[in-house]
């Protein structure tokens, strides 16, 4: 029985029992920043991992309008080798190629930005929901701090998710502080339904701030959530890039 038979038999008996919890290890994909245009218009990353059930490497590439809050023509770039046997490099390397001619245009290497906040599913300490950061990596710090929370709201399950036996979620995600400074804005909202993108979500968790600050233009920063959905063998965990100008 291949890796896959196992991880559908796994997903089957956990239906018929009527468990949604965790059980076995899900798929969390990495995360990899791969930078800015210089103006801070065009952002871009990547996740990649195993995918659960299958054992078959993924890895996609996203290149994002940060004004619009949309991805650009042609991309995500997704690219997944149908081979348990093969290595995960291979599917990087593939997307690395498959996105370069855009990546190149915008020179995007030339302005990786900061990570400067990583808050994984890992982690025991920090809130899943909320988030603080400054926007400049520096000791001593300097710059007042930024906050963000997270809410997770009920959303309308798809055909493909209604018979799970667990509750489909959407969110809406906030900046509560912005330079020292009790804020309220809405940075993004779901609506009912959400992407079909995103499978089965059951939850999210505030996973990281990338920011940029051009020499020209307003500073760009970028709220990273992890979307965690029903897979075959525990929760999978896939990204997504909130950008926005404080």
């Amino acid at each position: 029985m291949t890796r896959w038979e196992r991880g559908r038999l796994v997903a089957m008996t956990m239906f018929v029992l009527g468990m949604t919890g965790p059980t076995l290890a899900g798929d969390m994909a990495a995360f990899n920043p791969l930078g800015f245009s210089a103006d801070g218009n065009i952002f871009a990353f990547e996740q990649y991992g195993i995918q659960d059930g299958s054992g078959f490497p993924y890895s996609e590439i996203f290149v994002i309008d940060t004004a619009k809050d949309a991805f650009l023509p042609k991309t995500p770039v997704r690219v997944r080798i149908d081979d348990e046997a093969a290595g995960l490099s291979q599917a990087r390397a593939k997307a690395a190629s498959d996105a370069s001619p855009l990546l190149n245009q915008y020179g995007l290497s030339d302005h990786p930005g900061h990570l400067v906040a990583f808050n994984p599913v890992s982690e025991i300490e920090a809130p899943a929901h909320q988030l603080g950061y400054r926007a400049f990596p520096a000791k001593p710090a300097f710059g007042e701090p930024y906050r963000l929370s997270l809410t997770e709201t009920e959303a309308q399950p798809s055909d493909a998710c209604k018979d799970l036996g667990t509750p489909i979620k959407g969110f809406r995600l906030s900046l509560t502080e912005k330079n020292g400074e009790a804020a309220d804005v809405t940075l993004h909202e779901d609506g009912k339904a959400v992407p079909s993108s995103r499978r089965c979500p059951t939850g999210y968790r505030i996973g990281g701030v990338m920011t940029f600050h051009p020499m020209q233009g307003e500073p760009v920063h970028v709220a990273l959530v992890l979307v965690l959905s029903y897979g075959f063998e525990g929760r999978d965990g896939r990204w997504i890039a909130v950008p926005f100008r404080p």
